[in-house]
């Protein structure tokens, strides 16, 4: 994933050995303190290795001795483009982004109490007002798409599928000192939203920075315009409509942040999954005739330079064989692996004279910050997942029509009925 998002964003680790005792000792330690959906996953106590990684709550330029208050966001931006793909059956794809549509479903299988605000096509759109309107439905509502950590521990966000730290009076307590330190600032429910600005206006800086490059940059990228630049159900896009616009701004990304390059990465997803399920059998036909033949086209990698060359083919003209089928799949597996990886921004206040040159640095009204911004969650997304997600668009798409778009739409209403059993009565004529 390098590749893809530069060398300063993404950190591959190192593979250390470890004592079985202290394994076995830690996962017992942990075990307490895992979130309920968690605890049926066993850590693997009986290999010896671990990866070895950075601490990405602290700045990658970060010295422990500088004993300095560190603060942290976590965002995970989820699929910032609606499908672009002739091979879409249902048209609400071409509308709704996957999302805002699972956002129903979700809160309908009660893993949420409530729906989102948060549409990802506003964050990657580059338009600082939609941005900011995207971060402040992501504060007004974290499930876990955005957790905040101040001094490594976290203060807001998600622990658990239901159990939520969202109290922005608490919020703001903990990031006072970090963007007015003079405490010059009268307290209360304004300076509550004043701070909360002043963190939206700074991870919006931080996310349109350009502080790496990468290979991918040399990729001949998908055209961000072959799909819509925005979703009907979005918040955002529906106060614009109840004013009377009808217009939604996206000013685009610069080509060097890292939201950029993790859009390209996403749109490496050129068929839809519905396009690519059935190249993806084609790959599992011609594995069960030659098993063998697994290790040779990579699908359990080595994930190397030569991996890397079969994915620059952009192509969607298929020729029906093997390869091309394998091809688009692997690059449906890149284009997973962006639409779920998490976003670090590591934040360290710093005086003006204390800012060298070789750190980032971003500025609020009252204060300046030293920052790093990294990925992480870039396990590559297994193959045998495709079913899955094959069968999950076609769950969240068949919610969104019946629950949602039929109660707006008083036509579709009457298709959707709450039995949808019914009698064929045949007349002799």
């Amino acid at each position: 994933m390098k590749q893809f998002f530069g060398e300063n964003y993404v950190h591959h680790g190192e593979i250390i050995q470890l004592p079985l005792d202290f394994v076995r000792q830690l996962c017992l330690k942990i075990q307490p303190e895992r979130p309920e959906c968690r605890c049926d996953k066993d850590m693997d106590t009986l290999s010896g290795f671990a990866m070895c990684l950075p601490n990405l709550t602290r700045p990658q330029s970060y010295r422990l001795a500088e004993h300095r208050p560190l603060l942290c966001i976590e965002i995970k931006p989820k699929c910032g483009f609606i499908p672009f793909s002739s091979h879409v059956s249902q048209e609400i794809k071409h509308k709704v982004c996957r999302y805002c549509m699972h956002q129903h479903l979700k809160v309908a299988n009660g893993k949420w109490k409530r729906p989102s605000k948060y549409c990802p096509l506003d964050l990657f759109s580059g338009n600082k007002q939609r941005m900011h309107f995207a971060l402040k439905s992501l504060l007004q509502e974290a499930q876990n798409n955005l957790k905040i950590f101040k001094n490594g521990e976290l203060i807001y966000g998600c622990k658990d599928d239901q159990d939520c730290v969202s109290d922005w009076n608490e919020l703001a307590r903990h990031l006072k000192p970090f963007f007015f330190p003079s405490n010059g600032l009268v307290s209360g429910p304004h300076c509550t939203r004043t701070i909360v600005k002043e963190l939206i206006q700074v991870i919006t800086m931080t996310l349109l920075s350009s502080t790496d490059t990468c290979r991918a940059g040399d990729m001949k990228t998908v055209p961000v315009s072959q799909g819509r630049s925005y979703c009907e159900a979005s918040a955002f896009n529906k106060e614009l409509v109840r004013n009377g616009k009808h217009k939604l701004e996206s000013s685009g990304l610069p080509r060097g942040c890292l939201l950029y390059k993790t859009l390209q990465a996403q749109m490496l997803d050129m068929l839809d999954i519905e396009g690519l399920y059935p190249l993806y059998s084609r790959v599992e036909q011609y594995l069960e005739e030659f098993p063998e033949e697994r290790s040779t086209l990579q699908i359990d990698g080595p994930y190397n330079e030569a991996f890397y060359e079969k994915l620059l083919d952009l192509s969607t003209e298929d020729d029906g064989t093997v390869a091309f089928a394998l091809t688009k799949v692997q690059q449906y597996r890149i284009a997973m692996t962006a639409k779920d990886c998490s976003i670090m921004i590591a934040l360290s206040p710093c005086l003006q004279d204390e800012c060298s040159e070789q750190r980032s640095v971003v500025l609020a009204s009252k204060s300046r910050f030293t920052f790093s911004v990294s990925v992480l969650d870039l396990d590559l997304k297994p193959y045998e997942s495709i079913p899955h997600q094959y069968k999950l668009d076609g769950e969240i798409v068949n919610y969104y029509l019946k629950n949602v778009q039929a109660k707006d739409d008083p036509v579709m209403s009457n298709l959707f009925k709450e039995n949808e059993d019914c009698t064929l009565v045949l007349h002799k004529v």
